[in-house]
This record gives structure tokens, C-alpha cells and sequence, in this order.
């Protein structure tokens, strides 16, 4: 098995940092909603400006608290009775290289009827971590957001049977 390279925190050597005085450091790990990757194209470019800049949520960290990005994930999809074991398993890609903070994108704030519960299900399974909803800044309401969100989801798209069938 391949031992892929990791950054020194990830593999346990936090003795090396606090002694150099960096343990003013925010390790965090961001969910995306699968809908908004998956299907809409999204790559979290909001999120990651407004965590370049401190905006939105991030804004909340000290200002002398270095922020370090250690991953970003998806979300398992829209959840049937095991969504929150799903989610468990997958953000393991996080927890296991030491985040601090968990945040839900904006997408998955405004957009998700689950984020409660995926809350909830983080926090007993990860009580160190905090989980905090909401990414980057909202430059419009929740509702209008997701009123233009359910807008390009009802565009009429081709799909591959279209291709097969010739009506494309």
C-alpha cells in the first residue's frame, strides 16, 4: 500500500508546530451540496474567495488565527433513512487529517431540508469539531436563492436517451 504524502498535522506531528508557535491555526473542512456540484457545476469559487478574504462565515475566525484549508468534500446526495450514515462515512475524507471546523456551504444553507439533521449527526459523531452552517456571503436572500436554483434544475436538459434516439 502507498504511503501518499500528507502534511505533517495530518499525520499526527502537531509537537513540531506548537513549538513553533503555530497552534493559532484553524484546520477546516468544507461540505458542498452534491446537487449544486453534481448537477449545477458549482466549484465552491464563493466559498473559496470568501475564505482567501475572511468574508461570510469566516469572517468569524481571530484575526491572528491562521486559516488553513484542508479539504472539501460533498455531501452524500439528498438522503434516504441512511443519509446520515452516508455523511459520517464521507467526511471521514476531513476528520481523519484533523479539522477543527466543519462548514456547510451556502448552498447546503439554503438549499438543504437535511442540514439539521446532518448537523446534528456531526456533532455526536465529532464533538471537538464544530460544525458551522454557512460559507460565504449571502448576496441575495435564501428564498430568492432558491427560487433561481429550482429555475435551473427545471430547464429542459438532453440526457444521453436523447443521444441514443436521436433527438438531440
Amino acid at each position: 500500500m502507498a504511503n501518499w504524502p500528507v502534511d505533517s498535522l495530518a499525520a499526527g506531528d502537531t509537537g513540531r508546530y506548537l513549538s513553533q508557535g503555530m497552534h493559532n491555526m484553524a484546520r477546516i473542512g468544507i461540505l458542498t451540496c452534491s446537487n449544486a456540484t453534481q448537477d449545477l457545476g458549482c466549484s465552491s469559487v464563493s466559498c473559496l474567495a470568501d475564505f482567501r478574504k475572511r468574508k461570510g462565515a469566516f469572517s468569524e475566525y481571530p484575526q491572528d488565527e491562521k486559516l488553513t484549508l484542508v479539504g472539501i468534500i460533498n455531501c452524500p446526495g439528498c438522503p434516504t433513512l441512511t443519509g446520515p450514515n452516508k455523511l459520517l462515512r464521507r467526511i471521514r475524507a476531513l476528520t481523519e487529517f484533523r479539522v477543527d471546523s466543519i462548514h456547510f456551504t451556502y448552498c447546503i444553507k439554503s438549499l438543504c431540508p437535511f442540514k439539521e439533521n446532518y448537523k446534528k449527526a456531526l456533532e455526536e459523531a465529532f464533538p471537538n469539531i464544530k460544525i458551522i452552517i454557512g460559507t460565504h456571503e449571502e448576496h441575495v436572500t435564501p428564498e430568492e436563492y432558491r427560487k433561481r436554483v429550482k429555475k435551473l434544475f427545471c430547464q429542459t436538459q438532453l440526457t444521453m436517451a436523447d443521444v441514443i434516439l436521436g433527438k438531440d
